[in-house]
């Protein structure tokens, strides 16, 4: 999950934001607070985020998160966006991979830039490089025409159990 090189930067927008993947140190950078614009996500102590952070790196590729943060806007670096991938590997297909997409959320300072498309985006390449033969998400009804810009097309229904 975490990595010491940046992800090939998009230049799709024109401006300063790279897109990387989730470092230690973002919890300071507001990775937390934007990731409550999603859903429920209460504060974390500086070791609890240690604590899940080093579960999520132990998974290594198979569990990516990214961001997107402008460095240009030195010395905060805020955190403008964010999305997870994860890939199952399955039986079927021949010991297949399947890639699923989580968690994209882009601040709402910064929205009509193009991050949350730029994110997506580097998850699925990054995806077809890892071999999935797909990669799938979840969404609301009001979202299907942004991850249809994105390149996903509606396939089948969600169902949940919540606990």
């Amino acid at each position: 999950m975490a990595s010491t090189s940046p992800e090939p930067a998009a230049t799709e927008t024109g401006d300063s934001v790279k897109i990387r993947r989730l470092e230690i140190a973002d919890r300071e950078r507001g990775f937390l607070s934007l990731l409550s614009q999603l859903s429920s996500c209460p504060d974390l102590t500086e070791s609890e985020f240690a604590a899940c952070f080093a579960d999520l790196a132990a998974l290594g590729d198979d569990h990516v998160i990214l961001v997107a943060e402008d460095p240009a806007a030195a010395p905060e670096r805020r955190i403008l966006s964010t999305g997870c991938l994860f890939v199952e590997r399955k039986f079927l297909r021949g010991g297949g991979k399947v890639g699923h997409v989580e968690d994209v959320v882009v601040d709402a300072a910064a929205r009509g830039r193009g991050l949350g498309l730029r994110v997506v985006r580097r998850l699925v390449e990054i995806a077809k490089e890892a071999g999935c033969y797909k990669v799938i998400l979840d969404c609301t009804p009001e979202l299907r025409a942004y991850y249809a810009k994105c390149g996903f097309v509606e396939k089948g229904v969600q169902m949940a159990v919540y606990f």
